[in-house]
């Protein structure tokens, strides 16, 4: 079996783990590959580290699992204390599959696919901007205000929960739509089915820009647009079961009960 890991950038104790993971997987008669396809990607920091290596898994359409090193770690399943039971588990096929549902953003800049979420946002600090919002062809509304963000229910519990939109179940399919800081008078959030496509248009001479996952797919100007769908292949996240979503909502957020 081949593995690929994915470190934390220039985190010290990210790539020492990785080593020690690497040793673990020789170890147990396994491969370890630098570049090209493996048969499953291990991330090893924190979320912002799994959403690479989750578009990694997506390219290559491969399960991922990731190590928290991190603090949160809503996106990461393994216990780092484990490495020896995870990765015997993992060579054996001792794991569940769960699909995620990805988006997929296309603009004049090209097209970058994701797992959390897609962010409409500001350049400049000091003066809103003004955002057209159509679904599936009709228009809905336009939006003064710092940004928008569309989000999966894996992405729910991101950006998009900081603009006050509801977690969602990582179970069901479903596209999250939240304006960040609007001054507009409809300021809800919206749950879409995943099949709409959303486009959003700049209809103001002030530019914005677009991140899919925190990379950066460029920037608009006025009368340009980027269009949000769902992704056309899910994300397959390695769990070993144990915890229902509800129980994992309540721990990640330290909530009484």
């Amino acid at each position: 079996m081949k593995f690929a890991i994915v470190t934390g950038g220039s985190r010290g104790d990210a790539h020492e783990f990785a080593a020690k993971l690497g040793s673990v997987i020789e170890n147990l008669s396994a491969t370890v590959v630098d570049d090209g396809p493996a048969d499953l990607v291990l991330a090893v920091g924190g979320d912002g580290t799994m959403l690479g290596a989750v578009q990694l898994a997506v390219e290559w359409n491969v399960p991922v699992l990731g190590f928290n090193l991190g603090t949160l770690g809503f996106l990461t399943e393994a216990d780092p204390d484990l490495p020896e039971e995870t990765i015997a588990r993992l060579i054996a096929h001792d794991f569940e599959i769960d699909p995620r549902m990805t988006l997929e953003a296309s603009s004049g800049s090209g097209t970058a696919v994701g797992i959390n979420d897609v962010v409409v946002e500001k350049v400049d600090s000091t003066r809103l901007i003004s955002l057209a919002l159509q679904i599936n062809g009709e228009a809905f509304t336009n939006y003064a205000a710092d940004g928008l963000i569309v989000a999966t229910p894996t992405g729910s519990t991101g950006y998009a929960f900081s603009a006050g939109g509801p977690i969602v179940d990582t179970s069901l399919d479903a596209l999250i739509l939240a304006p960040v800081a609007t001054h507009s008078l409809f300021d809800r959030p919206l749950v879409l089915a995943p099949e709409d496509v959303i486009e959003i248009k700049v209809i103001r001479d002030r530019p914005v820009r677009v991140y899919v996952d925190k990379t950066d797919l460029g920037q608009l100007s006025e009368g340009e647009s980027v269009t949000v769908m769902r992704g056309k292949r899910e994300a397959k996240f390695v769990t070993f079961g144990g915890s229902s979503y509800v129980g994992r909502v309540r721990d990640k957020f330290g909530l009484d009960h």
